[in-house]
C-alpha cells in the first residue's frame, strides 16, 4: 500500500449481458449496460456516480462487488486486481468492500433479530462477535444497544438503513457501495443518513462511492462527481466544478431539473426531447446526440472521448465552452 495510491480503480469496466432467442437460444443480441467506464476512488474520499435511471450506475457498483463475470476491463483495490481474483481469495478481499442497498427493509433478513444480522458478518469471516463488538456497531450508528434485541419491523425506515450501514461496518470494510442508500427515506431522515455517512467517513477513513439520481442529495455529500449516461462517463470532475461551471450538455440537463426552495426564482429549465436510446442498440457516435440541443454533423459520426476541458475536470463532448456559458463547436 502507498499513500498516493488510489484505494479503488475501474479500468474500461464493461458489462454486456446477452440476450438469448431464436429456435436454438442463442445470443441474438446484447445489452450494453456499462459500456467503458473508469476512475478511480481514494481512501477517504466519496465519488458520486449519477444519471438517469437505466444508465449503468448500479451494474457498475455490482461489476465492483463481482456479483457476476465482467465482459472486459479491470477492477484494482489497493493495486490488486480483484476482477480475475479466486474465489478463496476473493471471500477474505470481500471484507474490504461492502454495500449498502437502497431498500432498507427488503435487505434485511425479516426473521433475524438485530443482534443476529450484525453478528452474521462477523461469523462469516472468522471474527469476533461477542455482545461487545455488536454494542460498539450500534453505537457508531447512534441506534440504543438494547435494540439488537428487535426484529427489522420494528424499526422506522431511517433506523433500519442505520442498522444496514452497521452490517456493512461491520467486518472493517475500507470501502461502502451505497447503491441508492437514501433515495426510498423521508425527506428530514435522508439528512440524517447523509450526515451519519460524513461523519463516519471522517472517523473511519471510508472511501464512498454513492450511487444516487438525486443531485440536490449529492451536492452535500460527495468531493467528486462522474456522471453517467447509456452506459458510459460523461462528465468527471470535483462538485464545486460540476455544480458551478459543468461543461457536458446532459449534465447541465440534470442540474437544470434540481429542485430549487424558492418558487420565485428565475430558472433556465433545459428540457430534453425523446427518450433514453436503448442500450441494446445505442446511436453511434456520441450517445446522447439524439437528445442534444448543441448537436452538430460530428456528433452522429465521432464518439467523443473523455478529454479534459479544466484542472481535474474531464468531458466526452465534442463541444468547446467560451465565455459567457455559450458552448460552440469544438475542434479537440
Amino acid at each position: 500500500m502507498t499513500a498516493d495510491r488510489p484505494l479503488l480503480e475501474v479500468n474500461d469496466l464493461k458489462k454486456h449481458f446477452p440476450i438469448h432467442g431464436g429456435l436454438l437460444g442463442g445470443v441474438t443480441a446484447k445489452v450494453y449496460a456499462v459500456d467503458g467506464v473508469s476512475f478511480d476512488i481514494r481512501r477517504g474520499e466519496t465519488l458520486s456516480l449519477v444519471g438517469e435511471s437505466g444508465c449503468g450506475k448500479s451494474t457498475v457498483g455490482k461489476a465492483i462487488l463481482r456479483l457476476f463475470k465482467l465482459t472486459d476491463g479491470e477492477v484494482r483495490l489497493d493495486g490488486e486486481r480483484i476482477d480475475n481474483m479466486p474465489a478463496g481469495k476473493l471471500r477474505m478481499m470481500r471484507k474490504r468492500i461492502q454495500v449498502v442497498f437502497q431498500d432498507p427493509f427488503s435487505s434485511l433478513n425479516p426473521r433475524m433479530k438485530v443482534r443476529d444480522i450484525l453478528a452474521e458478518p462477523l461469523i462469516n469471516f472468522g471474527m469476533p462477535h461477542r455482545a461487545a463488538e455488536i454494542g460498539a456497531l450500534m453505537d457508531k450508528v447512534r441506534l440504543p444497544r438494547d435494540a439488537i434485541n428487535r426484529f427489522p419491523h420494528e424499526f422506522s425506515g431511517g433506523q433500519r438503513q442505520r442498522i444496514g450501514i452497521a452490517r456493512a461496518l461491520a467486518p472493517g470494510a475500507d470501502l461502502i457501495i451505497c447503491d441508492e442508500a437514501v433515495s426510498a427515506l423521508d425527506v428530514s431522515v435522508k439528512a440524517q443518513i447523509i450526515n451519519l455517512l460524513a461523519d463516519l467517513q471522517d472517523e473511519l477513513g471510508l472511501a464512498l462511492l454513492f450511487i444516487s439520481h438525486d443531485l440536490a442529495t449529492v451536492e452535500h455529500l460527495t468531493h467528486r462527481v462522474a456522471v453517467m449516461y447509456l452506459g458510459k462517463i460523461v462528465e468527471l470532475t470535483d462538485r464545486r466544478t460540476l455544480f458551478a461551471r459543468s461543461h457536458h450538455p446532459y449534465t447541465r440537463a440534470l442540474l437544470s431539473a434540481v429542485p430549487v426552495p424558492d418558487p420565485l426564482a428565475k430558472r433556465n429549465r433545459i428540457i430534453l426531447k425523446g427518450d433514453v436510446p436503448s442500450p441494446i442498440n445505442p446511436p453511434s457516435g456520441c450517445r446522447f446526440h439524439t437528445r442534444c440541443p448543441f448537436v452538430f454533423d460530428r456528433c452522429k459520426i465521432e464518439e467523443p472521448l473523455l478529454r479534459s476541458v479544466g484542472v481535474g475536470h474531464m468531458s466526452a463532448c465534442h463541444l468547446d465552452e467560451i465565455p459567457g456559458g455559450q458552448v460552440v463547436p469544438g475542434t479537440a
